[in-house]
């Protein structure tokens, strides 16, 4: 069953500002069998073990890997997915499905209706004809009321035993086709073996049935050994309260390192509080945020709260290289997190979300390379900069933050 439960109320110990306190009271930080311990009860579910986790951080990689996955499967394939677009990318994938589903294969592809609104009717069509049961998540009719609330998961789980998810939606934009026309995308994605890609079938379980779609689940046997994995996923009405919860856990039991990287960067101020109380405790927190973006108008309501975190000590760099999509975080070369959830309002209230939490030191180590990867492309804005930007660029931010709940 999923959890955490639909309808409940984090107590007060597990709210934000309460799990900062004991996580910051850790003696040993992100490593201490206590941060565990607390990561279950925020979610009131276990961490699975048993795992074998890959990164991949650029998008020909990724899809190459899925496209394997999917022609190597056996009984089903799960497809939940943002943006599914029906260009080269899209095509590739809407083949390697139909052969899929020809092989007997049970195939279900669920894509969100608003963010996939530019693909075109035929496509569908074409997978239906293929052997694909497909479904639209909150089509305009005859769900008008439910409009605001978005599917921007995106996940691919092969047999219940192999399950990616990340940033990545699928298209050309991430590089994975020559035909890319602005130059690959910035993101990250992971691919993880074992239970949670079972818990990750139990997740797309929620949305497919929320579409009209019914799917059978099974108990998951526990198993030992392997990489720890937290699968933290959320939907509007359940689960976005424990991801900010999470989030504020890692941030205050982090000791000597905390890097985001993050493409829709407007969060609340409890937010720039938390990474500046990790900078007080002797924390690197450094933010990797877009130069570009898709959206302009989500960077600068971003840049509104750019003066409040350089004066704690945030550092802050801006992507220069390509447009940044990815979302993740690690801390201390341990605790590595990659998904779906941007921190801006709009992931904490009106978006379904995946996530995964991944506590090994060996991931940890590959994201923080990464990190330092995506630095060279950086630029950094420094306090005295951000002092001398125009005059307009001022008034662009201060409006651009007090839309911030609306993006």
């Amino acid at each position: 069953m999923l959890r955490p439960r639909a309808g409940r109320r984090l107590p007060k110990d597990l709210r934000p500002e309460a799990v900062a306190r004991q996580a910051a009271a850790l003696p040993d930080g992100l490593r201490d069998p206590g941060f565990a311990i607390l990561l279950r009860r925020i979610e009131e579910s276990p961490i699975l073990e048993g795992n074998r986790v890959r990164a991949f951080f650029r998008g020909s990689e990724t899809f190459t890997a899925m496209l394997a996955a999917i022609d190597a499967a056996r009984t089903e394939v799960l497809v939940e997915s943002y943006i599914f677009k029906d260009d080269a990318t899209g095509n590739a994938l809407a083949r390697a499905l139909c052969g899929a589903a020809a092989r007997g294969v049970a195939v279900k592809v669920l894509a969100d209706a608003f963010g996939s609104v530019a693909t075109r009717r035929a496509f569908w069509n074409f997978l239906r004809a293929g052997g694909v049961e497909v479904r639209l998540f909150n089509p305009l009719f005859p769900h008008l009321l439910l409009q605001p609330f978005r599917d921007h998961r995106k996940l691919l789980v092969i047999d219940r035993a192999t399950g990616f998810t990340g940033g990545m939606n699928i298209g050309d934009e991430y590089g994975s086709s020559r035909r890319s026309k602005a130059g690959p995308w910035r993101d990250t994605h992971v691919c993880i073996d074992g239970p949670a890609a079972w818990e990750m079938t139990t997740v797309f379980s929620e949305a497919w049935g929320m579409a009209g779609g019914s799917l059978q689940l099974a108990p998951l046997e526990p198993v030992s050994g392997g990489v720890p994995v937290v699968v933290l996923d959320s939907r509007p009405g359940r689960g976005h309260g424990e991801t900010a919860s999470v989030l504020a856990a890692i941030a205050a039991a982090a000791r000597r390192r905390l890097w985001i990287t993050n493409a829709y960067f407007a969060p609340r101020r409890r937010a720039v509080d938390l990474l500046g109380a990790a900078v007080h405790r002797g924390a690197d927190v450094r933010l990797l945020l877009p130069g570009r973006s898709d959206v302009p108008l989500v960077r600068h309501a971003g840049h509104g709260y750019y003066t409040a975190l350089l004066a704690r000590g945030v550092r802050i760099f801006e992507y220069q290289a390509a447009i940044l999509h990815a979302k993740t975080v690690v801390a201390d070369d341990f605790a590595a997190m990659a998904g779906s959830t941007n921190l801006d309002f709009r992931s904490f209230h009106f978006n379904a979300e995946c996530n995964v939490v991944v506590l090994d030191s060996e991931i940890g180590a590959t994201f923080s390379a990464a990190f330092e990867r995506d630095l060279a492309h950086s630029a950094e804005i420094t306090a005295r900069s951000w002092r001398r930007r125009p005059l307009l660029h001022r008034i662009g931010d201060a409006l651009a933050r007090r839309l911030g709940p609306v993006l």
